[in-house]
């Protein structure tokens, strides 16, 4: 496991497309380790998506306090509600920002084992799932800021 760095707000590729990722292997078993390793070493994500560490592939890690999710071609395949978030990103240092997101997401990914798996976020897991899944299309949240917020 090694620690990637991570790209900040003006780095190019934050805001392009990611590629899905063909075949779940090693390579990419070990990518996603990487990823995990500088999520939690950063003390201050929950989540973490490959272009954020120069990788244009659609992974994703996530933890918000429940454990790790590892999570390959992520999507969102079902949402309802609002809610007003806070969020931050590791790729946007010292930004703060309030902003809509749904309150209730259903996503379905592959896990580290090539799996089809389904989640169901609520709250703040569905932030983070979207926070991350936009990422993959090169998405920032400060394109939705409503009001910027000092923490």
């Amino acid at each position: 496991m090694a620690l990637r760095q991570i790209r900040l707000k003006d780095d190019p590729i934050l805001r392009k497309t990611s590629k899905p990722v063909v075949q779940v292997d090693d390579k990419i078993r070990l990518l996603l380790e990487d990823m995990a390793e500088t999520m939690y070493h950063s003390k201050i994500g929950g989540g973490l998506a490959a272009p954020q560490v120069g990788i244009l592939k659609r992974l994703v890690v996530i933890d918000m306090g429940q454990g790790l999710l590892k999570l390959i071609n992520p999507e969102i395949i079902e949402q309802e509600g609002i809610q007003t978030v806070v969020e931050g990103c590791l790729s946007i240092p010292n930004t703060w920002g309030k902003l809509q997101r749904p309150a209730r997401v259903k996503i379905q990914a592959l896990n580290e084992n090539g799996e089809k798996i389904t989640l169901t976020g609520i709250g703040d897991l569905a932030k983070c799932f979207c926070h991350e899944i936009d990422h993959l299309n090169g998405i920032l949240f400060t394109d939705f800021v409503t009001e910027y917020i000092s923490i």
